[in-house]
């Protein structure tokens, strides 16, 4: 669920390049003061991402300094100071990278061991965002109900994690949510379940854990599948491309929004298209752009 929220980094204005990186730096900080050293080796772009939208449509700006760190000590970097807004952002940051590690523990995964790495770092989050922590445990026993009943439908088996981005966003914006960020985050949130339906197809069917596309096709690989219900899949992703633009045009922003823009409006058909048609070279190719940054 988490890493597949980019820009399009090649149409993406130097300054808005700038301050992405800057969000990215500080909500690292952000998690660290918050929940703890250890739960900032869970943090993903997403946070970026949603640390850019949410201040904006709160009207709050941020306050960019050069800082080092310990990861990159040498040279000091543009780094968004931590607010509320940040530490409440590392807070569902934690709270969901906890609640992935129990999903991979009962699909016996052996990375759920990192578990107990985030441990304390939950706890911490728990006491600051209780709501945030009941609603992502709610959404997230749901979603295991429906992977025992082998649900077949991708609009049932998203929904749980279409409405958790609902209610979190509803909860981060406080008196600035409105329909608009409600549908913009709803459709995120199905987005990136059926993203990474997509993108683990394969290992899900070799290792015998749950699909919702694969129990709607039966193939034995992506490439079948795509074959067989590629353009019923390919309207899923358009339909929610024509949401998310709806949504946005419904939301006032306080300042320019070409970063925000560029990840909804390019980043995330770009990621769709690359998992689409190669989810392994994307996923590695993920993984070097992460390095790189």
């Amino acid at each position: 669920m988490f890493g597949y929220i980019n820009p399009d980094a090649p149409y993406l204005f130097k300054k808005d390049e700038v301050l992405y990186r800057a969000l990215y730096c500080g909500a690292c900080k952000g998690i660290g003061k918050s929940c703890g050293q250890r739960a900032r080796t869970a943090l993903t772009y997403d946070v970026a991402f949603l640390s850019a939208l949410v201040h904006n449509i709160r009207g709050e700006d941020v306050k960019i300094e050069k800082r080092r760190c310990a990861v990159h000590w040498i040279r000091r970097r543009p780094v968004a100071l931590p607010d509320e807004t940040t530490l409440a952002l590392g807070c569902v940051n934690t709270i969901l990278a906890y609640f992935k590690l129990c999903d991979d523990k009962r699909d016996g995964e052996k990375r759920a061991i990192l578990r107990h790495l985030y441990k304390k770092g939950y706890k911490r989050a728990l006491k600051r965002r209780p709501a945030v922590a009941e609603i992502i445990k709610r959404r997230t026993e749901e979603l295991a109900t429906l992977e025992e009943e082998g649900c077949a439908s991708l609009d049932m088996a998203a929904e749980p994690t279409a409405m958790m981005m609902a209610e979190i966003a509803a909860d981060l914006l406080g008196g600035f949510s409105n329909d608009g960020t409600q549908k913009l985050f709803y459709s995120i949130g199905k987005w990136i379940y059926l993203i990474d339906a997509l993108d683990d197809y394969d290992k899900d069917v070799k290792k015998g854990r749950y699909n919702v596309i694969y129990n709607i096709y039966r193939k034995s690989t992506l490439k079948e599948a795509v074959e067989v219900g590629g353009e019923d899949l390919k309207f899923a992703f358009d339909a929610l491309f024509c949401d998310m633009r709806e949504g946005l045009s419904g939301i006032k922003f306080a300042f320019n929004h070409d970063l925000t823009d560029n990840i909804i409006l390019r980043g995330i058909p770009l990621k769709t298209r690359s998992v689409f048609y190669g989810a392994g070279q994307d996923r590695k190719g993920k993984k070097n752009e992460q390095k790189k940054s």
